[in-house]
C-alpha cells in the first residue's frame, strides 16, 4: 500500500467533524482498514503538503440490514482523525 490514494478513501464529513475542523484544526478521512497510523500520516502529508501532528484511528462495524426476510451486513470500515499544525489547511474541505 504505497499509493496514498489507496490509503485515503474519502473525506468523512459530518456535523461533528465540521466542528473539529473549525475549532481544533482536525480533519477526518475514511481510510483503508489495513492502513496503520504511519502510512496514513505519510499519505496525507504527501497528497496535501501539510504537517500532521497526531493521528487517531477508529474501527467501525458495519450494520446488519434486512430486506424482507433476508439479512445482510455492510462492510466494516475505518476512520482516521488527523490533527494538523496550526495554520495548515486542507483545501478539499474549504470549498
Amino acid at each position: 500500500m504505497n499509493d496514498p490514494r489507496e490509503i485515503l478513501r474519502r473525506p468523512h464529513i459530518t456535523e461533528k467533524t465540521t466542528l473539529f475542523r473549525e475549532k481544533e484544526n482536525k480533519y477526518a478521512f475514511e481510510v483503508d482498514r489495513r492502513a496503520n497510523r504511519i502510512e496514513i500520516k505519510g499519505a496525507v502529508e504527501g497528497l496535501f503538503k501539510v504537517t500532521v501532528l497526531k493521528v487517531t484511528t477508529q474501527m467501525r462495524r458495519g450494520k446488519i440490514r434486512r430486506m424482507g426476510r433476508f439479512k445482510g451486513k455492510r462492510p466494516d470500515w475505518k476512520i482516521a482523525i488527523l490533527t494538523l499544525k496550526e495554520g495548515d489547511r486542507i483545501e478539499l474541505f474549504e470549498g
